[in-house]
C-alpha cells in the first residue's frame, strides 16, 4: 500500500511539473519545486471543495465516477448567499402550450412529408451501472488531471475572460478575438422568459485539445459588453475540460460576460440541482449516425413566474434544477435575446483554420440524417406560454466554414439545419 501511495505521489508530481512547464509558455522559464508543490496544494484544496462526500459512487463505462451527493451538500451551497437558501423542490409553474413530443414522434414514426424518421431516446452512460438514491444528486467527480489541464486552478471550469460569443451587437473588431465561431438562429427585441428546442446529438471531431464544439441554447440579458448575463444548456465535446472526446450534457452561466462569475455544470456555486437521474457533464449515448439513426435531446429553460428562478428541464420529464434569480442583474427580470445553434473554438493552428467540426461536421444543405438540426424551437412569453418565435434571424461569422439555414413545417414547427467541417477548400 505504501508503495502504491508513493507511486501515485510521484506520478502526480510529474504531472504537475509537466503542466506547469507547458503553462509557462517558454522553454527558458524555470519551474521550481516550490511552484510544483504550490500548484499541487491548490489543486488538492480545490478538489476537496468540489468533490463532496458521497452516499454512494457509480463507475461509468466511460471511466467517469458519478458521486451521489446529498442534495443539501452540493457545491451551490458553498456560496455565502446560499447558506440560508431554502431549496425549491419543484417549479411553481410550468410553461404551457408546448409541443407534445410523444405525439410528434408518433407522426414522425410514420415518416413525414420530408421523409424524416422518428428520433431515438438518449440516456447517460453511467446509468448502465446504477442509479442514485432519493435525496441525492449525481455529480461527476473531478480528477486531479482535470484541474491541471486548466491554466490555473481558478480558471478551471470557466470560459476565458472577454469571450465575445454573440457578436451581433458587439464591436466587429472583437468578433473573433478568442477564435469563437457560430452558426445560430436568434430572436431579439422583446422580453423573453425562456426557450425550448430539440436538437440531434453528434460527436464532432476536435483538431486541437484546447478547442471545443457545442450545440446549445442561450438565454441572454444585458449588452454584449462586460454586463452580459447568460444561461446556456446543450451538449458539447471539450477535451480540455473533460479529458476525452465524449459528447456530454452541459450547462453554463455568467452574470458578467465570463469575467469572474459562472462556470460549467456544478463546478462552482450557482446552479442548484434537484434531479437524481441526470448528471451534468456526464456522457450521453447513443449519438446520431451519419445517414442512419438520429438521436436527439430536448432542453427547456424558463423563468418561474412566482419565485423568479430560472429552471432547466431535460427531455419531457427530467426537471434538473434551477439558477436562483439573485445570481443575475438583467436576467433577474427577463431575457432580451434568445439564441439556438452551434459554437466552436478555432485556434488557427499553424496559421490555418482548424478542422474542428460543428454539429455533424456537414453543411445544412445535406439535410436530415446528415446535417445537425434544431427543431420545434420556441420561446416562453410573459404569460408563461411556449410559442413559436417571431422575426427569427441567422448569423455565422464565415458561412464557408459553418453555416445555418432556417425553415418551417407542420411536424417540426420552426427549425434549422446548421454546422460544417471547418477547414475545407472554401474556408479561409
Amino acid at each position: 500500500m505504501a508503495a502504491q501511495v508513493g507511486r501515485r505521489y510521484r506520478a502526480g508530481l510529474l504531472l504537475t511539473l509537466c503542466f506547469l512547464s507547458c503553462a509557462s509558455g517558454s522553454g527558458d522559464d524555470v519551474v521550481t519545486p516550490a511552484a510544483v508543490r504550490r500548484r499541487q496544494l491548490e489543486t488538492r484544496r480545490h478538489l476537496y471543495k468540489l468533490n463532496k462526500p458521497a452516499v454512494m459512487s457509480i463507475k461509468s463505462p466511460d471511466g467517469d465516477i458519478i458521486d451521489c451527493v446529498h442534495v443539501s451538500l452540493q457545491p451551490a451551497f458553498d456560496h455565502p448567499l446560499f447558506r440560508n437558501h431554502t431549496i425549491q423542490t419543484r417549479p411553481s409553474f410550468h410553461p404551457e402550450n408546448h409541443y407534445e413530443e410523444s405525439k410528434l414522434e408518433s407522426k414522425l414514426g410514420r415518416n413525414s412529408s420530408h421523409g424524416r424518421k422518428a428520433s431515438k431516446q438518449i440516456s447517460q452512460l453511467w446509468h448502465k451501472n446504477g442509479r442514485c438514491p432519493e435525496n441525492t444528486v449525481p455529480i461527476r467527480r473531478t480528477k486531479e488531471e482535470d484541474v491541471l489541464r486548466a491554466s490555473s486552478v481558478m480558471s478551471y471550469g470557466r470560459k476565458k475572460k472577454r469571450t465575445i460569443p454573440f457578436p451581433l451587437s458587439s464591436d466587429p473588431d472583437l468578433v473573433n478575438e478568442n477564435g469563437h465561431e457560430h452558426a445560430i438562429s436568434y430572436v431579439e427585441g422583446d422580453e423573453y422568459y425562456g426557450a425550448k428546442a430539440t436538437m440531434n446529438v453528434w460527436n464532432p471531431q476536435i483538431q486541437q485539445s484546447n478547442e471545443f464544439s457545442l450545440s446549445q441554447l442561450w438565454i441572454l440579458g444585458g449588452s454584449f459588453g462586460e454586463d452580459l448575463n447568460s444561461i446556456e444548456a446543450g451538449w458539447q465535446v471539450s477535451p480540455d475540460l473533460y479529458g476525452d472526446s465524449n459528447t456530454r450534457l452541459f450547462t453554463y452561466w455568467t452574470s458578467d460576460a465570463y469575467q469572474a462569475t459562472g462556470c460549467y455544470n456544478l463546478l462552482c456555486s450557482g446552479f442548484i440541482q434537484i434531479n437524481k437521474e441526470i448528471a451534468m457533464g456526464a456522457s450521453i449515448s447513443p449519438i446520431s449516425d451519419y445517414g442512419g439513426s438520429q438521436y436527439d435531446i430536448s432542453i427547456l429553460v424558463w423563468k418561474d413566474p412566482k419565485e423568479g428562478n430560472w429552471w432547466m428541464q431535460f427531455g419531457e420529464k427530467h426537471v434538473i434544477g434551477y439558477w436562483p434569480s439573485f445570481l443575475f442583474s438583467y436576467l433577474a427580470d427577463s431575457a432580451s435575446m434568445i439564441e439556438w445553434g452551434g459554437e466552436v473554438v478555432n485556434t488557427v493552428a499553424d496559421g490555418a483554420h482548424t478542422s474542428t467540426q460543428m454539429g455533424s461536421g456537414h453543411f445544412p444543405d445535406e439535410g436530415f440524417g446528415k446535417a445537425s438540426y434544431f427543431r420545434n424551437i420556441q420561446i416562453v412569453d410573459s404569460s408563461n406560454n411556449l410559442k413559436s418565435p417571431e422575426g427569427i434571424g441567422t448569423y455565422t461569422e464565415e458561412s464557408s466554414c459553418y453555416d445555418v439555414d432556417n425553415d418551417q413545417n407542420g411536424d417540426w414547427g420552426f427549425y434549422f439545419y446548421y454546422g460544417g467541417p471547418g477547414k475545407n477548400p472554401n474556408c479561409p
